[in-house]
């Protein structure tokens, strides 16, 4: 049996999990699959004569006034990426393939929804550069940071402080009470930690229950030692009810400045480590 395939055409756009745009040269919507309504909330009578740069989204409005303009060009355009605003106000991620066609003159585009893909992407690029438990700033991020601060301190003759911060006695919430317990006491002490900081400032997870706080453009040594006493007693804070009878570990603070403990990264962590455990052996003793 003979098929037209002409004649299908229609109703396999409309079948298209992706939406067809057909767009004139004043911006104005001539046609759009049945899947607009799924991707953006509005039904497809609805869309049909406005314009659809009232869709986008304003900060991207610039970007995408360029991909027009290359595609009405004759360039097509097939890895176009934006934000439109939904009916209901919420926004919406298209990754857009995108042509000028003479025949027609106008031009046909295909919106697929990459909302979720870019949700998974922001999410990696933020494990990748964050401690998955704490959400703070993870080893490798961190230590970008100090060299990018040391560099802005040279160049400005500052001073910037580096601050190594230890859980006295955290293995027994392990042992006694369960990693799930010591693992939420690792989350009060990084929101703790962030509470005592500019926004400036670095906390960073180095892994365990060690953490580093970098503070930038530091005008003497009095204010270090300020923020340290803000963090003791900011640690030395009772934990919630939900905690139970487990009480917030004390902390021992390791301190090294630039530039009098020294002028790279690698001394600084090892100078702030060392005197993190002079304290924490001081801390031993008078137990």
């Amino acid at each position: 049996m003979a098929v037209d395939l002409l004649a299908l055409y229609p109703k396999l756009v409309h079948l298209m999990l992706d939406t067809v745009f057909v767009v004139d040269r004043d911006n104005q919507i001539v046609f759009v699959s049945d899947a607009c309504e799924a991707l953006l909330g509005y039904r497809a009578s609805e869309l049909t004569g406005t314009t659809i740069t009232d869709y986008m989204h304003p900060d991207d409005l610039e970007a995408s006034h360029a991909s027009i303009a290359r595609v009405m060009n004759g360039q097509s355009h097939m890895d176009f990426r934006n934000r439109y605003i939904r009916k209901d106000g919420g926004i919406v991620h298209i990754l857009w393939a995108a042509f000028w066609s003479m025949e027609v003159g106008a031009r046909i585009g295909v919106a697929r929804d990459i909302t979720a893909l870019r949700q998974a992407e922001d999410d990696l690029r933020f494990l990748a550069h964050h401690d998955p438990l704490t959400k703070l700033t993870n080893r490798s991020l961190f230590n970008e940071r100090l060299d990018a601060a040391l560099r802005e301190a040279r160049q400005h003759k500052s001073t910037l402080a580096l601050l190594f911060l230890d859980l006295n006695e955290f293995k027994g919430i392990n042992d006694v009470h369960g990693h799930a317990m010591g693992d939420s006491v690792l989350c009060m002490t990084a929101r703790r930690l962030e509470g005592c900081v500019r926004e400036t400032d670095t906390v960073a997870r180095m892994g365990g229950d060690e953490f580093t706080v970098l503070l930038t453009d530091i005008q003497s040594p009095d204010a270090v030692s300020k923020r340290v006493e803000q963090i003791l007693m900011k640690m030395a804070e009772p934990l919630g009810a939900e905690f139970g009878a487990i009480k917030m570990p004390s902390c021992s603070i390791g301190v090294a400045l630039y530039p009098a403990d020294g002028e790279d990264a690698d001394t600084l962590l090892n100078h702030a480590d060392d005197d993190m455990y002079r304290i924490k052996r001081h801390h031993r003793s008078t137990e």
